[in-house]
């Protein structure tokens, strides 16, 4: 019976960019998989371990490659899930990258108001649509 490293090599195939991309099962999210004592494992986790040793606990694992379904070990590194979202393309890497507002305004110290929910916000906008509303006369709008 073939080892674990053996089963793995033999679904992996040279990519882009020093990737190794698998051959094998792609879940509909784009993770490689690979089953393990007869239980599914991304392979991405299955190549850092078996390269790298244990995954500790509470974090992830982040593909600096930003493939999915690439296993070379050399493109993982392990993190923490806030630094991974913040190191990809999703809108909240983008709005978390932002140093001004969509109208020009800096978001620094004292032109952001950052809401319970952890939003930012900006004041200057913020000033000019109250100002608009009051002018149009919408009920509710600050006095």
């Amino acid at each position: 019976m073939p080892s674990l490293t053996d089963r793995f090599l033999d679904k992996v195939a040279p990519g882009p960019r020093g990737c190794w991309d698998w051959t094998a099962h792609i879940k509909p999210n784009g993770y490689a998989q690979i089953k393990v004592n007869g239980r599914p494992q991304y392979a991405h986790r299955v190549a850092y371990e078996l390269a790298r040793g244990p995954i500790p606990e509470g974090l992830v694992i982040d593909h600096l490659c930003r493939r999915r379904h690439c296993v070379n070990p050399d493109h993982l590194d392990v993190t923490d899930t806030r630094t991974n979202i913040l190191r990809g393309v999703s809108p909240a890497a983008r709005r978390a990258h932002q140093t001004h507002c969509v109208h020009g305004h800096p978001f620094d110290v004292a032109n952001t108001y950052i809401a319970p929910n952890g939003t930012r916000h900006c004041r200057a906008c913020s000033a000019a649509r109250a100002r608009r509303r009051r002018r149009q006369g919408v009920p509710g709008a600050p006095a």
